[in-house]
């Protein structure tokens, strides 16, 4: 068939360049809150995680289609449909 295309976005990471004034929970103490970096990128760690779940629906996709009580059924309903689909 077609080529499936995925398109996602991300929002950027939180980043905190001046510590802000906080409070532990714990302690009821002041402190200020730590930097955050913002030089860091996380669309490759989102790429795989996207990766991860669209092959995951492809396969429930498959086995809702052609059947889910063995693998070796799977198989063979899938090669039944290639055949059928080359005769068009």
């Amino acid at each position: 068939g077609m080529p499936i295309i995925v398109r996602g976005v991300m929002k950027p990471i939180p980043t905190l360049y001046k510590p802000l004034a906080s409070v532990d929970i714990d302690t009821k103490e002041a402190f200020q809150a730590s930097i955050e970096r913002s030089d860091s990128c996380a669309v490759p760690a989102a790429g795989v995680v996207a990766e991860s779940v669209v092959a995951w629906e492809l396969a429930d996709a498959l086995v809702e289609q052609f059947g889910k009580d063995r693998m070796e059924l799977l198989k063979q309903n899938i090669m039944q449909h290639n055949n059928y689909a080359k005769e068009f």
